[in-house]
């Protein structure tokens, strides 16, 4: 089954459909009050998000997104208050902290 990026006017959904007309109705059924603003389908049936892109390297790799994951489930999945928290533990400042949190919430905590 093909992989689809769909991009609403708050949200960018990765889903698997048959083809463009059920993977609007996938994001239809999610959000009914968004458009859709881009649709493409995935060349791969994969995701990949890089950590390098999000500025997260090194041997800090597998802390940073356990540190966050546990920051989140500490704020019980607040954004603002998770990111508060991961510059508290870490140090961070507050782009780092945001762009780590911003993952993993996406990546599924």
């Amino acid at each position: 089954m093909p992989l689809f990026e769909v991009e609403t006017n708050a949200h960018i959904i990765i889903t698997w459909a048959e083809d463009e007309a059920a993977a609007t109705e996938v994001v239809q059924q999610a959000y009914p009050k968004e458009d859709v603003i881009r649709m493409m389908k995935r060349p791969r049936d994969t995701w990949v998000i890089s950590k390098a892109a999000l500025g997260i390297t090194g041997e800090r790799t597998s802390s940073v997104c356990s540190t966050a994951r546990d920051c989140l489930a500490k704020a019980e999945g607040d954004k603002v208050h998770a990111i508060r928290l991961y510059m508290h533990e870490t140090g961070t400042d507050l782009e780092d902290a945001r762009k780590v949190i911003e993952s993993n919430m996406v990546m599924g905590w």
